[in-house]
């Protein structure tokens, strides 16, 4: 953790684009309390092919045009071609958008075939091809190893091809699970990679929900975390009061151990992550 503790720490949040008017209004409110944690950039996810594209572009435009803090859209490659790719990057050059989030994606359902981009990689090199050093390149890193990935060893070798490609950071999945991170982040140190590697963190409100996410995405669940949500049945309350007092407790060893930062997945809901903050001395009014 040697590399991790020389970097400046630095705190986002992340928002996905709501399907209504409504929903946009309620994101829109939750950056305005998220504002309160000081953070470095909000990010904005992008659905699978493109499904998202014009929501997260307004999104995007808000977040940059009145927050006062970075924008960073999320851009993703799978059934995607170069001439797309570089029509957005050039409408974000233009808006003034100085950092993305480049990740493979999932393939959209029902199709079949990638597109000119496979993996994350070859996206992060079309990006410094394309744009030199303008954008600051956020990509995916899986403590717990990626759901697809073969072996350990390879899921570290495909992390080493994104940031030879040209990453500038990267934004972990969410665990909860300290030992993860601090054991992927040794494997790094020994392939000689020097950048920070920020812990993404996932507060927990609804037991249900986060389980569904975590077996779609590969997140483990500890066993003794686990069992005592299910335990809470349908309070909500005591689901949150201990979801906080695991995730806060969690941040906590993070920073401690040198993380440099935290990214928080939002949910479009500012309470979660302003709770867990204001427990770490995050927070200004």
């Amino acid at each position: 953790m040697d590399s991790q503790k020389r970097h400046p720490k630095i705190f986002s949040c992340e928002f996905f684009p709501p399907n209504t008017d409504e929903g946009m209004r309620k994101l829109f409110a939750a950056r305005e309390e998220l504002m309160r944690m000081r953070p470095a950039f909000f990010s904005v996810t992008y659905g699978a092919g493109g499904s998202t594209r014009e929501r997260t572009f307004q999104a995007i435009q808000a977040i940059q045009a009145h927050s006062g803090v970075d924008a960073a859209p999320h851009l993703t490659c799978v059934a995607s071609t170069r001439a797309g790719i570089r029509e957005i990057l050039d409408i974000y050059h233009t808006q003034g958008i100085h950092r993305i989030v480049a990740l493979r994606g999932d393939l959209p359902s029902g199709m079949r075939e990638f597109g000119e981009f496979r993996y994350a990689n070859e996206l992060v090199a079309f990006i410094r091809a394309e744009t030199g050093d303008h954008f600051h390149i956020e990509v995916a890193a899986y403590p717990e190893f990626h759901p697809q990935a073969t072996s350990t060893e390879r899921d570290v070798l495909n992390f080493k091809r994104k940031v030879e490609a040209g990453a500038n950071s990267a934004i972990t999945q969410y665990f909860y699970n300290s030992d993860s991170y601090f054991r992927f982040v040794d494997d790094c140190e020994k392939l000689g990679l020097d950048l920070p590697i920020v812990p993404g963190i996932m507060p927990i409100t609804n037991f249900t929900q986060l389980a569904r996410f975590s077996d779609n995405c590969g997140a483990e669940i500890p066993r003794w975390i686990r069992k005592r949500l299910e335990s809470f049945g349908d309070d909500r309350d005591a689901i949150r009061a201990y979801g906080l007092d695991v995730v806060a407790d969690l941040c906590q060893r993070l920073l401690d151990g040198g993380a440099p930062g935290l990214h928080f997945y939002t949910m479009n809901q500012a309470g979660p992550t302003l709770a867990i903050c204001e427990r770490l001395g995050l927070t200004r009014k």
